[in-house]
């Protein structure tokens, strides 16, 4: 069971991390996040089981657009006309993971978790998982107007069952 964040999981969030976490173990394979609209969660998550978040390579949370294109290597181009928000971003922030770090998998999560602009969608999330030697898989997902921390929980689902599949 995760230690800090086992309160507000749900028990299937809690156990699938363990699961993936232990998967990534025995293959030798590392996991690394970047992320936006969850703001840190699941790289928190995947450091906070017990013995095995060995598997957690680093975290990147690249909540603004300036920091998608720094740390992440997105050309600036992409984010202003694609939008921060869109399949083409999340692609490259899991791709851009991957190039800067010594991981194996990298899941990128962003959308809008609550209410932003006027033509912003809440819970619309993209995400993406890069896997060397791999396509770069893609998901989108509308949750709908559920609040914040109920966006933030179901992103942890998407992105673990990602996670997962890439392993």
């Amino acid at each position: 069971m995760t230690e800090t964040l086992s309160p507000a999981l749900p028990p299937e969030v809690d156990d699938a991390a363990r699961a993936l976490l232990q998967k990534a173990c025995d293959r030798g394979l590392a996991i690394v996040t970047a992320e936006s609209c969850t703001g840190g969660l699941l790289a928190s998550l995947l450091t906070d089981v017990e013995g095995v978040s060995s598997a957690f390579e680093r975290g990147f949370v690249t909540y603004s657009e300036d920091a998608k294109c720094e740390l992440l290597g997105i050309a600036r181009d992409t984010v202003a006309h694609c939008g921060a928000v869109s399949r083409e971003v999340a692609i490259a922030m899991a791709e851009g993971a991957l190039r800067a770090s010594h991981g194996d998998v990298a899941l990128s999560i962003t959308g809008f978790a609550g209410p932003g602009g006027p033509d912003d969608e809440p819970g619309l999330v993209h995400f993406a998982c890069a896997r060397t030697g791999r396509e770069t898989a893609h998901r989108e997902a509308h949750f709908g107007d559920i609040g914040r921390g109920p966006v933030r929980i179901e992103c942890l689902r998407v992105g673990l069952q990602m996670l997962e599949e890439a392993l």
